[in-house]
């Protein structure tokens, strides 16, 4: 790539006030059009995990206060492959259609598969469903925790945007109390209903057990400042 590409592409982040820190390295940004509504991608490189991550943004949420905001972990099988054994893509389709119809928002999507396993040991931990094991159980046999994510590249990402606070789209208290703990401003939390089917009862009964909020519970940071 020449210097003046380089250059016109540098461009077009800067005119969003996109700078680069210590951990966070903005690459691109582009218009991406979807049967939800108009968005904006941005490519970025995190110096946290040296891994490529995305963010697509509805309007402009940079430097704002209260935005609804999703963090997704990649999920291969279920964001394209459309499988039914996890809420996966039920979980981003929702997201992107709630945040389409407010004035800005965004999806911080990381790519930390498999709960943070891998596209391979995630087909291994499913062959071990298919035995009996349930998903954390399987993570385990293999010799990794039940959940290997961790939400600090996003935490790199939400500061680097200079976003004030947020309002967290999940069911996941450890997002919530990761993003608290890291000195994100939680104000709201917005819960994903999700019908189980036949293929993801199971895994979703696990999500419930290991203290995933199925219902409109309310958390925020200042719950986590009581605990």
């Amino acid at each position: 790539m020449t210097e003046d590409i380089e250059k016109k592409i540098r461009n077009t982040i800067e005119k969003l006030s996109l700078i680069d820190t210590e951990l966070v390295h903005f690459g691109s940004i582009a218009k991406l059009p979807t049967r939800y509504g108009d968005f904006e991608i941005i490519g970025l490189i995190s110096l946290r995990d040296m891994k490529e991550h995305v963010v697509i943004m509805k309007g402009n949420a940079i430097a704002q206060k209260n935005v609804p905001l999703r963090i997704h972990s990649e999920c291969l099988t279920g964001d394209a492959f459309t499988s039914l054994r996890c809420d996966c893509r039920e979980q981003l389709e929702t997201s992107l259609n709630y945040i389409s119809k407010q004035d800005y928002g965004m999806i911080v999507y990381l790519r930390q598969e498999g709960r943070g396993i891998g596209l391979f040991n995630k087909m291994k931990a499913y062959t071990l469903q298919e035995m009996g094991y349930d998903t954390n159980e399987a993570n385990e046999l293999l010799g990794f925790k039940a959940d290997e994510r961790t939400y600090l590249v996003a935490v790199d990402i939400i500061k680097a945007l200079k976003i004030k606070s947020i309002q967290l789209i999940t069911n996941n208290p450890k997002k919530v109390s990761e993003l608290c703990n890291s000195g994100i401003d939680v104000t709201e939390r917005i819960p994903i209903a999700i019908t189980p089917n036949a293929y993801n009862a199971k895994y979703l009964s696990t999500k419930s057990e290991s203290g995933h909020l199925m219902g409109s519970e309310t958390l925020f940071c200042q719950d986590e400042e009581k605990n």
